[in-house]
């Protein structure tokens, strides 16, 4: 008999038939919204592995309704979203998808740099409702990229690839992390730093690392007033590293001159969403890692892990390694 598993969205044809070939799968039967709090608790019940999504919570409550649980392969590198502590104690492996995703959530970074330093979607808005009337000197001018300082807030697999794009643009780089590493520093010519001088120095701030409860509201007022007034901040990573009221009333008082947001703290974000009111702000309904080829190979990382944890192989990604006991 195969082993039960339940998969909490629909995938790719051929990412499901993977999944079905070695399990018994079940699967939420639509592509775009999150299976249901209700549904998720009755299919949880008799499975050995779960396949999830970042917008699924997989917390203590549900933890105690799946006593045959044995893995749960999230689809995302981050995994604020899984109790895994409670999962730990379980004995209940974790696996996520790092690694696949690094250049493509990297492109996205630049390119929501680039929009929100140049003011893309406010001058495409612009043009579409007929406001241009004429070239004007100073019409929709936004801040320069080439030459300008980037400071990076966490130096991991993004981070690295994120330098050699701005290399491209020979901007003065400045990183800083929670454990420095000075073999980046040598490749790169990359200099480490604190986060007051990072903040205070830098043209642009790149929030890349990972969401934790010592992360969590990371940006406040306090390192928002350290920043320039010309500066631009983006986050790619997590919603909850900065905290958004402050973001507001930065942005909307001048304290910095621009933000791009690819995350939220409260996800899918309200359309009446106060900072959705700024023309300074670029948004983004987290698409980071969303090229085609990119999430093919997520799903199907994720699946290949599911099936690994569940026949007794070690999967690739463990984020609770003390959970392996083969």
């Amino acid at each position: 008999m195969k082993p039960k598993v339940y998969v909490t969205r629909q995938l790719p044809e051929e990412v499901l038939a993977i999944i079905h070939q070695s399990c018994d799968a079940r699967a939420w039967e639509d592509i775009d919204l999150p299976v249901p709090r209700d549904v998720l608790e009755r299919e949880i019940t008799d499975v050995e592995g779960l396949y999830c999504l970042l917008t699924d919570q997989v917390d203590k409550a549900l933890l105690e309704r799946a006593p045959r649980l044995k893995v749960i392969s999230n689809m995302a590198v981050g995994y604020n979203n899984i109790d895994v502590e409670e999962a730990t104690r379980r004995g209940i492996m974790v696996t996520n998808t790092p690694g696949v995703l690094t250049e493509t959530t990297a492109d996205l970074t630049f390119a929501l740099l680039m929009a929100t330093a140049r003011r893309l979607p406010e001058a495409s808005e612009y043009l579409r409702k007929g406001s241009w009337q004429t070239w004007s000197p100073m019409l929709l001018t936004g801040q320069d990229v080439y030459g300008a300082t980037l400071g990076i807030i966490g130096m991991g697999r993004i981070g690295e690839a994120l330098v050699k794009r701005a290399h491209g643009f020979n901007m003065n780089l400045l990183y800083y992390n929670r454990t420095r590493k000075p073999e980046v520093e040598e490749a790169y010519d990359i200099r480490y730093t604190d986060m007051d001088e990072l903040l205070s120095v830098s043209d642009f701030v790149c929030v890349l690392i990972p969401y934790s409860t010592e992360t969590r509201d990371l940006i406040g007022a306090k390192e928002l007033r350290q920043m320039k007034p010309t500066a631009v901040l983006i986050n790619t990573a997590r919603g909850g590293i900065v905290n958004e009221e402050a973001l507001y009333e930065a942005l909307r008082v001048g304290t910095i001159w621009a933000a791009g947001l690819d995350v939220f703290d409260r996800e899918p974000v309200a359309p009446d969403h106060p900072l959705l009111t700024l023309p300074n702000l670029v948004s983004l309904p987290h698409i980071g890692s969303a090229s085609v080829a990119t999430r093919m190979k997520m799903s199907r990382l994720a699946a290949d892990q599911l099936i690994d944890a569940i026949y007794g192989r070690r999967p690739a990604n463990l984020v609770n390694p003390s959970t392996w006991g083969g």
